[in-house]
């Protein structure tokens, strides 16, 4: 008797193992961490991918979006976040997130002492722009009174920082000219981030085949990304540009016309 048990339960482990470790596996690829940008910064705490949906601490996004008080009400047990008259409540229990009254339904989780909720929705509902970026592979969210969008300072100031750091303003803000110059030609792509990663014709820019371009921004560069999306210019028309230290530029010198140097850089029309 004792045996047949023995080797029923072990039958019933032989199983299940198999059930489990897929189970294990779905969850594990329903689940991933997730960097997250609001107005070209990363946020403090990164987020978390689940079948779809980007979750995030509340108290990071609140933080990033502007001057939120965040407490833990223990009575409602429930996130209770204030900003002037508005109030925003972040309940587990009732898995709704109300904002001024208004509920939403949302999956809310406490995980290790944070409060993490949808991204989207609540974003959304403070009035940001939430989108999800290829290129970073993260969420990217515009704050409502940010002067640019999200995706474009992040990488403008990114490839502008990686070309040209070191420059001085001028040139910096010409490497960026040349980018939003491609932006609005019919030969380029139409959005920023799909001139500063190009590959039609071979990758367009060196530091996206290196790396350097994922790194942080220099403040210098941080300025120039903003005044180029402001709209002021160094080189008109330009849409190609090489340093001569570093490359012999045989096809631009062959194929494009000369417009002036800045720094270290020749820039062509």
């Amino acid at each position: 008797m004792k045996r047949s048990i023995f080797f029923g339960l072990l039958a019933a482990m032989l199983l299940s193992t198999p059930a489990q470790a897929a189970q294990v596996e779905q969850t594990q690829r329903a689940e991933r961490s997730v960097v997250v940008q609001v107005d070209g910064h990363w946020l403090e705490s990164r987020g978390v991918v689940r079948d779809g949906v980007t979750y995030v601490p509340l108290g990071s996004l609140l933080d990033a979006l502007g001057d939120w008080d965040l407490t833990w009400d223990a009575g409602a047990a429930a996130a209770v976040a204030v900003s002037g008259e508005r109030t925003l409540i972040a309940d587990p229990a009732a898995d709704t997130v109300t904002l001024d009254g208004v509920s939403h339904s949302a999956v809310v989780s406490v995980e290790q002492g944070r409060t993490m909720v949808p991204l989207r929705l609540v974003g959304e509902l403070l009035g940001a722009t939430v989108e999800w970026d290829p290129y970073l592979s993260g969420a990217a969210v515009t704050s409502p009174d940010a002067p640019y969008n999200a995706v474009d300072y992040y990488w403008l100031s990114r490839i502008i920082s990686a070309e040209s750091q070191g420059e001085p303003l001028e040139g910096q803000i010409a490497v960026g000219n040349v980018v939003l110059n491609r932006v609005e030609s019919d030969q380029f792509p139409d959005t920023i981030a799909g001139v500063v990663f190009d590959q039609k014709y071979a990758v367009q820019f060196e530091p996206v085949e290196n790396g350097t371009v994922y790194s942080d921004p220099y403040r210098l560069s941080l300025e120039a990304a903003g005044r180029v999306l402001d709209g002021e210019t160094t080189v008109d028309g330009a849409l190609y540009f090489y340093a001569p230290d570093l490359s012999p530029g045989t096809w631009i010198n062959a194929n494009r016309t000369y417009l002036t140097t800045i720094g270290c850089h020749r820039f062509y029309l």
